[in-house]
């Protein structure tokens, strides 16, 4: 997002109430109306977003490593910054990079400025010749700018269309150039069947868009956040809507004038925007989702659906959906948008309510914010998160107390403690953190990861990534067995990872910031969202 702020106008009531009715209708038989979807179009994925206001951001080369070993194949980035590209080069990464909106001016106002930006920052990554990585999958121009930054609208169309040109001129039109348009500029959008576009933005912009993008083959990039329509729908939204769970059909939002049902909130917007499109003559140009998720943590009173169940439940689902379900909408059955979800980290640094700090997937230190239910969703993550677990100490938690739960574990909690005795394999680093993190997880693993065992009154968290490192093998470890101890010293035969697992590096940013090699197992989720009305 342009200013990458998340929030939402006031909605009217009008829009609550025509939920009711819709709610409130009969259970109806209904056929599908059918409108023909773009031809040609790549089967659907997911992907992530990348934002960078995190604390002690991982290297490009960890990053890079952290996605590899994620299986994420398909990122969002807010900029196109050369370090990052070189490192994602040999990632196996497709990236849709971005022109932030204090760069439009200039670029919508010089061709040769347009092309300057093309030959800098996208011929280097764009698989020219045999030389160069094929990285860069499209190009989003600026963010949510009709909100965000609505004096910079004259400049948008201008800056887009030079930088296709500036790509057409080095014979990359393949690669689609769009911007992300929030979901608040769809006015009236359900029932979905009676969705149009804010009037003046379509005459000053949006058809001349549409245009373009239809000309080019270029997407229509939203950004869609049901979790906005759930809370400004003033109960009128079942939760278990939003989430993708299952309905009575009683239960299911039915548009009054195609009598479709609607099994889930983000389908119903997907149709809006249809709609809106096609009320423009324009329905052949297909859709890209560069923004979706769903907040971890909020404020309890004001933000009582940002939790991690929550979370999970919808990118979970969502994952599922898009890559296994692959249903399409009702409106447009099999004809599945791809989607990126918001955000790949917590950007703990990001200003604003609490729950703008807290969409992330991992936390800074790549430990998972909750654990993704995803087993089996087309290959996006190496395997299902809930399948091997780690307790180890959780990094908000007062040293002390971390001190006392480990005093704990090894004692009444009868932990093994062994290995973190001076001279044993996990002694190094020789921190209280480090010892408790080995002393929690022999407690852990010993109670079957059992419910609460991992608790520790607060000292202890939950993560999917294996903590092992050089030695030091963790009880829960998969590479346990293929440790052997001779004479007091220990090596571990490690074998390459058929899953695709990695060993990689990541910055710990404690004390002198010593590095841990950390095995990943996987896990994953993540989201997104936008200024808007009701839906956004």
């Amino acid at each position: 997002m342009g200013s990458r702020s998340r929030g939402g106008c006031g909605s009217s009531l009008l829009i609550p109430l025509l939920f009711l009715l819709l709610f409130l209708l009969p259970n109806l038989n209904h056929s599908s109306v059918v409108v023909s979807a773009a031809a040609g179009r790549d089967e659907p994925y997911v992907g992530v977003t990348i934002g960078t206001a995190v604390t002690n951001l991982l290297s490009p080369s960890d990053l890079a490593a952290f996605l590899r070993a994620q299986r994420i194949t398909r990122v969002r980035l807010y900029d196109a910054d050369p370090r990052l590209l070189s490192a994602l080069a040999s990632s196996g990464v497709r990236a849709i990079v971005g022109v932030p909106n204090d760069e439009l001016l200039a670029l919508g106002s010089s061709p040769a400025t347009a092309s300057a930006w093309v030959a800098r920052r996208v011929l280097p990554f764009a698989g020219v010749n045999s030389t160069t990585p094929n990285i860069i999958s499209a190009i989003a121009v600026g963010d949510e700018v009709p909100t965000a930054l609505p004096s910079a609208l004259p400049v948008l169309l201008p800056a887009i269309q030079s930088l296709a040109a500036a790509l057409a001129a080095a014979n990359l039109s393949s690669i689609p150039v769009s911007t992300p348009l929030p979901f608040s500029v769809v006015l009236d959008p359900f029932p979905p069947s009676q969705a149009f576009f804010n009037q003046s933005l379509a005459k000053s912009f949006l058809l001349q868009l549409l245009a373009h993008l239809a000309n080019t083959s270029a997407p229509l990039m939203l950004n869609l956040y049901p979790y906005y329509s759930l809370m400004q729908s003033k109960g009128v939204i079942p939760l278990d809507n939003a989430l993708f769970r299952p309905l009575p059909p009683s239960l299911e939002m039915v548009d009054p004038n195609t009598l479709l049902h609607y099994t889930n909130v983000f389908d119903a917007m997907l149709d809006a925007v249809h709609v809106a499109v096609k009320n423009l003559n324009a329905t052949s140009v297909p859709m890209l989702v560069t923004e979706t998720g769903w907040p971890s943590y909020g404020d309890r009173k004001t933000e009582p659906y940002a939790t991690k169940d929550n979370a999970d439940a919808y990118n979970s689902n969502l994952i599922k959906h898009v890559m296994e379900d692959k249903p399409g909408t009702p409106m447009q059955p099999g004809a599945q948008a791809s989607v990126f979800i918001y955000e790949l980290f917590n950007e703990d640094l990001r200003s604003g309510p609490i729950s703008e700090a807290n969409w992330g997937l991992f936390y800074g230190n790549g430990t998972p914010v909750y654990l993704l239910h995803v087993s089996g969703a087309g290959g996006f993550l190496a395997n299902d998160t809930t399948d091997r677990t780690f307790c180890v100490a959780a990094d908000d938690a007062d040293e002390k107390a971390v001190q006392a739960a480990m005093d704990w574990a090894c004692g009444p909690g009868r932990s093994d403690c062994t290995a973190i005795q001076p001279g044993e394999r996990c002694y190094e680093p020789n921190d209280v953190r480090s010892h408790a993190s080995y002393a929690f997880d022999a407690y852990y693993q010993s109670q079957g990861r059992a419910a609460g065992s991992c608790y520790f009154q607060g000292a202890g968290m939950v993560t999917t990534i294996d903590p092992s490192h050089d030695s030091c093998i963790f009880p829960g470890s998969k590479l346990l067995s293929n440790v052997t101890r001779s004479g007091g010293s220990n090596t571990t035969a490690q074998t390459s990872d058929a899953e695709g697992s990695a060993i990689w590096r990541l910055r710990t940013g404690r004390g002198k910031g010593f590095l841990l090699f950390l095995r990943l197992l996987l896990s994953i989720a993540v989201v997104i969202v936008t200024d808007s009305n009701f839906w956004t």
